[in-house]
């Protein structure tokens, strides 16, 4: 019998805790083995018995969640999923929890319909799956390793003057767990005159801003939140806001960004199939996509779809990957023409154009 993944619950709000308790427990797969109100509890629990997965809060009483996830990342490096009431602009402490070595970030829940419930249950189970297949060594590696000083094989950044021409090709990226770090890791090494690059990167809403502000400050590229009806410019980046499916559009003969609310799409909302698929309609010779790190196979099939109308198709490869589930099943259906790391992704990418 498989064994279950071992979740240690870390927050300082009963309601919290309840709720997440039951959306665990209702998992055969995972197995709540504690619940700590505060930092110091949690240090006693795991030193009776070390969880595989670790939900961590930001605001909590006698040790915040960042001080915390900062000695534990030394001491345990236990894959942590950060469960934040922090939103808007304050979403940038969930931001700096991940540069400190969380993997994943999900709001509190606000469950105000059984709809809400049920997609925010898929939410927290497939991440806290997801984190526990990353390891612990694996958290180790990357909490302060690779991806947090960015690419040390970047290209120097080009001088140009194109950032207003409108694209007339497009580069399209889809990430999930782990993909936050390789994204800034391959932002940072573009050209900077290369067409507009759309980015689903499975993520909250309330956090994909703060993303976007983080990517802009690293990297010369200009990057922003996507707004439905954005023209796609050359130099510029789009992330997916976080509550809608990212499509690429036209209108009068532009790319443009469109967005909408959908229903989840291989569980996922954005989901990289969406994006990949929208694209499916326009010149194949037009589009590049990139397929990255992260569990399921949320962006494989539209990636072969892409592939199969002569777009250029690339995929992450093992070895570099937090977790080699979307990348692998692309290339289990061909539908990868190259497959490497982050910097060989880059390379490839800055001679195409």
């Amino acid at each position: 019998m498989k064994r279950r993944i071992k979740v240690l619950i870390v927050d300082d709000s009963v309601s919290v805790q309840h709720v997440l308790r039951e959306i665990l427990a209702n998992d055969p797969e995972i197995e709540v083995m504690g619940i700590a109100s505060d930092p110091y509890e949690a240090v006693a629990k795991i030193a009776e018995n070390i969880p595989d997965v670790i939900t961590l809060d930001i605001e909590m009483p006698r040790m915040d969640g960042l001080t915390f996830l900062r000695k534990l990342m030394k001491q345990h490096p236990i894959p942590v999923l950060v469960i934040s009431s922090v939103v808007g602009e304050g979403s940038e402490n969930a931001i700096k929890a991940i540069k400190l070595g969380a993997r994943e970030i999900i709001p509190k829940p606000k469950l105000a319909t059984p709809e809400e419930l049920d997609e925010y249950s898929i939410r927290i189970v497939d991440a806290v799956k997801a984190l526990a297949q990353i390891g612990r060594q694996h958290v180790l590696r990357s909490s302060y390793g690779e991806g947090k000083t960015g690419n040390s094989n970047e290209m120097p950044i080009k001088e140009v003057h194109t950032l207003d021409q409108l694209s007339e090709n497009v580069i399209l990226v889809g990430a999930s767990t782990g993909g936050t770090e390789v994204i800034s890791r391959i932002l940072k090494g573009l050209r900077t005159d290369l067409p507009g690059i759309l980015i689903v990167q499975h993520m909250p809403g309330e956090f994909t801003k703060a993303f976007a502000n983080r990517l802009d400050r690293e990297c010369s590229l200009q990057v922003k939140e996507a707004a439905n009806g954005d023209l796609i410019k050359n130099g510029c980046v789009y992330i997916a806001n976080g509550f809608n499916h990212l499509e690429l559009d036209m209108q009068n003969g532009n790319y443009i960004c469109k967005l909408e609310k959908g229903e989840l799409v291989n569980r996922h909302r954005p989901s990289v199939d969406v994006l990949f698929n929208s694209a499916c309609k326009f010149q194949g010779k037009n589009i590049t996509a990139i397929l990255l790190t992260g569990m399921g196979a949320d962006g494989a099939k539209g990636l072969l779809r892409l592939n199969e109308i002569g777009a250029r198709t690339f995929a992450q490869d093992e070895k570099s990957s937090v977790i080699f589930g979307m990348p692998k099943e692309a290339i289990k259906l061909n539908a990868a023409q190259k497959i490497g790391s982050p910097d060989e992704l880059v390379s490839w990418i800055n001679t195409l154009f």
